[in-house]
């Protein structure tokens, strides 16, 4: 895979083999060069100096693709340990180790002791993870995000955005302070996009 844009385009990141450990149910899905293009493409100029959550980093592509475009720190959540290691040498490599907090961890023990606010959150699990429905709410009960901030979660475009029934009186889609915004469809895969409403 290869960064499409900023100050690393044209350089490859991945890992090279990835060793699952048996039972572990895990598999490697990136998200595809297309997708990663759209993601900031939606995302625009939000990314200059943002703090980025990128859970479920998998190979690191989409938080090193945003450190490349200008995020001003990228936090990467990921359990796999050798995936860890590669998302650190390639942070380093291409300059963006002062920017980048990478962290062995699952996404929702890591959201409940974050310690961190964050402008712009990307969510890709493993779509027959069923995951998706318990991290959004999650994520706006602990107040990471701020205020006007943004959610990007990839799903499988089989599944209807998350939160799409009417939660509110309004009939307003989303969850809590969570608003989805608009989905986009590539494919096989779909991107929702929610924004926190001012609380």
């Amino acid at each position: 895979m290869r960064i499409s844009g900023g100050a690393a385009k044209g350089r490859k990141v991945g890992v090279k083999k990835v060793f699952v450990q048996k039972g572990e149910g895990d598999k490697l899905r990136p998200t595809s060069a297309k997708v990663r293009q759209a993601i900031f493409n939606i995302i625009g100029d939000r990314i200059i100096d943002s703090a980025f959550l990128d859970l479920y980093a998998g190979t690191g592509a989409v938080g090193i693709e945003a450190l490349s475009r200008g995020a001003g720190r990228v936090v990467f959540i990921e359990t796999n340990s050798i995936r860890v290691g590669s998302i650190k040498e390639f942070a380093g490599r291409f300059g963006f180790k002062d920017r980048s907090v990478i962290v062995k961890d699952n996404a929702a023990n890591f959201i409940k002791k974050a310690g961190y606010i964050f402008d712009i959150i990307f969510v890709d699990p493993p779509y027959a993870s069923g995951e998706l429905d318990a991290i959004l709410p999650l994520i706006d009960e602990k107040s990471i995000l701020r205020d006007n901030g943004i959610v990007i979660a990839e799903h499988s475009c089989k599944k209807a955005p998350p939160f799409t029934s009417p939660l509110d009186k309004g009939g307003t889609k989303g969850v809590g302070s969570l608003k989805l915004i608009k989905n986009y469809k590539y494919g096989d895969t779909a991107l929702s996009l929610y924004r926190k409403e001012k609380t």
